[in-house]
């Protein structure tokens, strides 16, 4: 495989090295925005609560009695004060508590993550640091090593230091994520990838074909 050398920053903006990068990775020659809107279609539908819920006639409560004889009122006949035809009935075919997650091939995620890392990576949305080793976890210590560093807007932070994660904990514009954690959605959905050099590592690692 084919690699290519990324510029690495340490956590002031100065110039700490390099990485090597997997072309087949980072460097994806035809994104493929389909399987992208595939994986993301499909991380959404996994995460869906499928709550939703109605009472069927056996669980609606009521009298099971016939409220009157079947033949010689000149009413309709009824069996049940229950029945969906009546207020305060049942409901006929309403929604029960489901699971809408379906079938989503491994390798078809992993081509999609590589091919939203190229996109984002062509955008030069993607910024690698040396490490996360902030020296508190003050929130706005991490805002001002953010902006020392370029990044606005909302920003997807990887890596798993402790620090990281309660500094950005109260940002409303920042979520943090373990390497093994990254999804097309969220590489989608945030305006800059901020990796730590150990994360980018792992998570290539992870996704490479």
């Amino acid at each position: 495989m084919t690699s290519f050398q990324h510029p690495v920053l340490s956590l002031n903006g100065k110039p700490s090295g390099s990485v090597d990068l997997l072309s087949d990775v980072f460097q994806v020659k035809e994104i493929n925005k389909h399987l992208i809107w595939e994986a993301v279609r499909h991380f959404l539908a996994k995460r869906r609560a499928g709550t939703a819920k109605t009472k069927d006639k056996w669980e609606v409560s009521g009298s099971g009695r016939k409220l009157w004889k079947q033949k010689g009122t000149g009413r309709a006949r009824v069996g049940s004060i229950r029945s969906p035809l009546w207020k305060g009935g049942a409901t006929v075919h309403g929604p029960h508590p489901r699971s809408f997650d379906y079938a989503f091939p491994k390798t078809a995620r992993r081509a999609a993550l590589r091919n939203a890392l190229s996109q984002k990576l062509s955008e030069g949305k993607i910024l690698v640091v040396e490490g996360w080793n902030l020296e508190s976890h003050k929130t706005q210590q991490l805002q001002n090593t953010l902006e020392g560093l370029g990044v606005k807007g909302k920003a997807l932070l990887v890596g798993s230091d402790e620090k990281l994660v309660r500094a950005a904990g109260n940002h409303p514009k920042l979520q943090t994520v373990d390497s093994l954690g990254v999804n097309v959605y969220e590489l989608i959905k945030f305006d800059q990838i901020v990796f730590s050099k150990d994360a980018v590592l792992a998570l290539q690692e992870k996704v490479k074909p």
